[in-house]
C-alpha cells in the first residue's frame, strides 16, 4: 500500500483536495471499522500526503458518529506522522469575527459519547496531554495563515462540544466566562487519538459564526455555516498547501515519543489479540520483556 507522511483531515466544507499530483485512493482496513471515506493519496508541494474528509464526501456523518479511531488508525498505517486538521468553529470572542482563523493551543472536552482511546480491553496507557496540540505544527500553521493574508490568532482555547445540536445561549455564555475563544464539535477525540498514535496534530479552525451569544448577530444556523465555509474553502486549501511546504523533513517535538513510559500494563499481561490490534500504534512498546 502507498504511504504518506502528512495527513490532512478536511472538515465541514472541505471534502476534497485539488492539486494533488499522482492521486490514488485507498480505504485501509482497521479494527474499528472503515474510515469516514476513501483516503486520497498524492503529492502536494512535493510531499506525500493523505487526505481524508472527516464527515465523508457529501457530509454524511455527524460529529458524534465520525469514526475517529478508524480515521487515525488508517492514517497511522499509511505512515502519517503529522496531521493538519481543518475545523469549522463558532466564535466566543468579539474580536474573532467570521472568516478569522484560530490555531488553538488548548482544548476543553465537553464531549460525552465518543470512544477516545486506543488503550482498552486489557491495556492501560496515560499519555501527557497538557499541551494537546503539537507546538511545532501549530507554529507553522499560524505562519502559513499569516502568509496568505488571513486574520489569524495563533493560540486560543477550543471548546469541544458534543453536537450535533448547537449550544444553548446559557452554555455559550458559560464557555465565554471560562475564557474560551472558539467552539466546535470535531477536534476531540481526534487530538487525543493522534497523540496516542504518536502523530503530531494541529487544528486550523475557521470561524463561521458567533455561536448564539452575540446580541448583534443572529444565532448560528447550518445555512450560515455552510455559506461561510464555501467562501473559505479556497483559503483552507491554500493554507494547507503552504503548511505542507513549510514542514521540515524531521520532527523536533516530543509527539513521536508520546507513548514512552505511558503504558502501565506489563507487556506479558496484554492479551495477544490486543497486541495484534495495537501493533501499528504501539507495537514497539508491547514486546515482552
Amino acid at each position: 500500500m502507498d504511504e504518506a507522511i502528512i495527513g490532512i483531515i478536511g472538515g465541514s466544507g472541505l471534502y476534497q483536495m485539488e492539486g494533488l499530483a499522482g492521486m490514488s485512493e485507498c480505504r485501509p482496513e482497521t479494527p474499528y471499522g472503515p474510515p469516514s471515506d476513501v483516503v486520497v493519496l498524492g503529492r502536494l508541494e512535493g510531499r506525500k500526503v493523505a487526505f481524508l474528509p472527516r464527515h465523508g464526501r457529501g457530509h454524511r456523518i455527524n460529529p458524534t458518529q465520525v469514526p475517529y479511531r478508524a480515521n487515525i488508525y488508517a492514517l497511522k498505517t499509511l505512515g502519517v506522522e503529522r496531521i493538519v486538521s481543518v475545523n469549522a468553529v463558532g466564535s466566543l470572542c468579539e474580536d474573532l469575527a467570521p472568516t478569522a482563523i484560530v490555531v488553538p493551543d488548548q482544548v476543553i472536552d465537553r464531549t460525552r459519547h465518543r470512544p477516545d482511546t486506543f488503550f482498552d480491553d486489557g491495556i492501560v496507557a496515560h499519555i501527557a496531554f497538557a499541551e494537546p496540540f503539537c507546538p511545532e505544527l501549530r507554529a507553522l500553521a499560524a505562519a502559513a495563515a499569516t502568509a496568505i493574508g488571513a486574520r489569524v490568532r495563533p493560540d486560543g482555547t477550543y471548546i469541544a462540544m458534543e453536537g450535533p445540536q448547537f449550544s444553548t445561549r446559557a452554555e455559550s455564555e458559560l464557555y465565554r466566562s471560562w475564557g474560551a475563544h472558539v467552539i466546535g464539535m470535531t477536534v476531540l477525540p481526534e487530538a487525543k487519538l493522534a497523540r496516542e498514535a504518536e502523530i503530531c496534530y494541529a487544528s486550523v479552525s475557521f470561524v463561521t459564526d458567533y455561536d448564539c451569544w452575540h446580541p448583534g448577530h443572529e444565532s448560528v444556523t447550518t445555512e450560515m455555516i455552510l455559506r461561510s465555509l464555501l467562501q473559505g474553502a479556497e483559503t483552507a486549501k491554500e493554507l494547507v498547501k503552504r503548511v505542507v511546504g513549510l514542514l521540515p523533513e524531521s520532527r523536533s517535538c516530543g509527539c513521536g515519543r508520546a507513548l514512552h513510559d505511558a503504558i502501565v500494563t506489563a507487556p506479558e499481561l496484554v492479551p495477544a489479540a490486543v497486541k495484534q490490534r495495537l501493533a501499528p500504534i504501539a507495537g514497539r512498546y508491547l514486546q515482552d520483556r
